[in-house]
């Protein structure tokens, strides 16, 4: 099958039915940005665990509810955008962990063993 040299044609679609509702912005899109931003934010200080975890939860709902809507929910860019900013909240939580128990780790290694009596108790 070839096709002709040249831009392609442009078709024409009929008026819209008067009963289609209007594109709007998802809500839950708004409120995963929002939730993944305060997780991103805060996840050095281990906070980050439940807004992260709630943002993706909600993701997954919008997901769902836009793909129902047939196009007529948005908010697919600050979806994506919240459940990286989510996932990140995700990991600098586990990097925060990591790290206090590799130091707690390290302290512990490093106290003297047992009880540190004077040099003239038996």
């Amino acid at each position: 099958m070839t096709t002709a040299p040249g831009p392609a044609p442009v078709t024409q679609h009929g008026p819209r039915h008067p009963l289609d509702p209007e594109p709007t912005r998802s809500t839950k899109a708004r409120a995963v940005f929002a939730l993944g931003l305060i997780g991103a934010l805060t996840g050095l200080f281990v906070g980050g665990v439940v807004p992260s975890t709630i943002a993706l939860q909600l993701a997954r709902q919008a997901r769902r509810e836009a793909y129902a809507s047939g196009g007529f929910l948005t908010g697919g860019d600050r979806l994506r955008r919240g459940e990286w900013l989510a996932w990140t909240g995700l990991v600098l939580t586990a990097v925060a962990v990591v790290a206090a128990v590799v130091i707690g780790v390290v302290r512990l290694a490093e106290a003297p063993f047992g009880h540190d009596y004077a040099p003239n108790v038996d």
